[in-house]
Parts: structure tokens; sequence; C-alpha cells
């Protein structure tokens, strides 16, 4: 199942004001963090919010995501463990940041199966997400996509992957000085690549300049434009960007929806079974169906209203 995740929205565990705020906010996903937003001597107490937070709150649609502490640490198995037997039924998906190899996604897979066959909750229902975030993570990344069939999302870390590579940047997110390119290209082509060749999706990570709301529309177009699903969002002022941007406009909805109808139509048998067909001043054919699934389903999943129809040539009916 391929869940929308134009904006997953960053949650502290250990905050209950925002745990509940989260609740009302327009993201597709969210996710409730145990990791870096949370002070080594509060992660128990808010795993312990989290479950709460899981069980006593209305999600609506929206995903749910736990981000676990990651495997060189004392907290993860303790996370994995307390969330999903205290909250399994309702959790979508854990995340497991800084992720170098396949071994550490196994790893995760095995301990959730068990907890799913120990508290009788469904075997592999509940999917994992992983975080790319230093130079060994990339270099690993077609095997750590192909590591396990709970996997759904690979998501880049911008920060710990700046500093892993020792980039001339403070400002997560943004060019370093003096480069005249996108110094983020290659890396997220990489992971888009690994990503799209296993079946998963690509969000990019956060823009820390929160309250900067055209220069995160600036670097989320980007990776939109590569083919990324989504973005983190830190800040409700960024949602609404986010779920903009990675969404297709009303113009480009509509047109996918009437390639897919007329290229439907022009193949059977009543449309006279043709290969490739005209749609206008367009030529039509089975790429240019693929190409268009791709767009309608972004756009059903954001919910866009189909504004026109296909009407067969009047020499065809």
């Amino acid at each position: 199942m391929i869940r929308p995740r134009r904006s997953c929205l960053a949650v502290p565990g250990s905050n209950p004001r925002f745990l509940e705020k989260a609740q009302g906010l327009p993201a597709d996903q969210v996710f409730l963090d145990l990791e870096d937003a949370c002070a080594p001597l509060a992660k128990e107490g808010a795993r312990h919010a989290v479950v709460k937070a899981l069980n006593e709150g209305d999600w609506g649609a929206r995903t749910r995501v736990v981000r676990v502490n990651d495997w060189t640490t004392e907290w993860t198995y303790r996370d994995v463990i307390t969330v999903v037997e205290g909250a399994g039924a309702n959790l979508d998906c854990l995340m497991l940041p800084k992720v170098r190899n396949a071994e550490q996604v196994r790893a995760l897979d095995l301990l959730l199966t068990q907890i799913e066959r120990t508290m009788g909750l469904p075997v592999g229902r509940i999917g994992i997400e992983v975080q790319i975030e230093d130079a060994r993570g990339l270099v690993e990344v077609d095997a750590i996509a192909a590591a396990s069939p709970r996997l759904e999302t690979l998501v880049f870390g911008p920060a710990d992957f700046m500093a892993s590579i020792n980039m001339k940047s403070l400002v997560v997110g943004e060019q370093p000085p003096g480069y005249p390119a996108d110094a983020y290209h290659y890396i997220l082509m990489r992971i888009l690549m690994a990503a799209r060749a296993n079946g998963l999706q690509a969000i990019d990570g956060p823009y820390l300049q929160i309250r900067d709301v055209p220069a995160f529309r600036e670097v989320a177009g980007r990776a939109a434009a590569l083919g990324f699903d989504g973005k983190w969002v830190l800040h409700p002022g960024q949602i609404e960007a986010a779920n903009e941007i990675f969404s297709p406009t009303q113009e480009d909805y509509d047109h996918a929806e009437l390639i897919l109808d007329a290229y439907e139509y022009h193949t059977s048998a009543v449309g006279g079974a043709k290969g490739s067909a005209m749609l206008g001043d367009e030529m039509i054919d089975e790429a240019s169906r693929k190409m268009a699934l791709v767009i309608a389903g972004k756009g059903r999943a954001a919910g866009l209203p189909r504004t026109s129809a296909f009407h067969p040539p009047s020499d065809d009916r």
C-alpha cells in the first residue's frame, strides 16, 4: 500500500502539547520522535507518552510513525518493545535512523516479527522507514533498500550527512557557499534510484530555517522535481507548502486522467485496439499511460477532484 507522504511532520515524543496539537494539523504523516528530539533523560517517559498518544489520540487518516533510536545506542530495543507492545495496533511504521547497512534493517524486522507474534498482531503489517544519514549508508543504500519486505520509504537525513562528509555549511539543507551547482543532487538521486528500484517511496529531510517558507519551497521544489514523494516538516507553517509542492497541479492531474481514459478506450475493441492514438494534438501510447499513472496516483492520494471528462472521438462512436 502506497501511503501519501507529501508532508511528514516531526513531533517530539516528550512534549504532550505538541503530541496533542499534531492531531489537528493537515500533515499526511506524523512521526513521533524518540531520537534527536528527546533528551536522554526524557526518553523513557517519552516512550510511554507516545504509546498513550497513539492509543488515545485522534489521528484520522494520517500515517502514524514512531522514530526509535539507532542501533548503536542503548535505547533502541526498549523503544521498539515498549511502543509496539503498547500501541502496535495503532502504529503504521517504525522509523530507524542512521542506517548504515542491511543487517540493521533485518534486525529491526526480526524484532518486530517476534513482538507481533507474541502480541497476536498481524505479522508484517507494521512497516519500516529508514534514514540514510552518512556516507556509509549512501554507499550501502541498494542493499538497505532491498533488506526487508516491510520497507516503505528511504529518508534523506541532511544534517548528519553533511557532518559525515565534512560539508562546508552550517545551514541544514542549504547549498554550501561557493559551490556553483546543487551539492545534494547526487545524494538525492542515489537515494531515489534505490527507492524506485525496490518499489519504495523517497522522502527528503528537513529544512531547519522553519520560518523561511519561501526558502523551504525552493528546497522542497528541487526534491519534488527529481521525483521525491514528500519532505519532512518541522513547523505547521511548512505543511501547506509541502502538500502543494508534492501534489500535481490540477491541470496535470486532469490531463493524466484523460490520458488513462483515452488509452483505455483506444486499446479496447470498441476503440479499434490501437497501440497508440491521439489525444487532441498529443500522441499517447503505453509509455504515456505509465507516466500518467504516476501523476494520477498522486492526485488521487492528494484528494484532487477531477474537473474534465474524456469523450471518444465522434468518428469512433
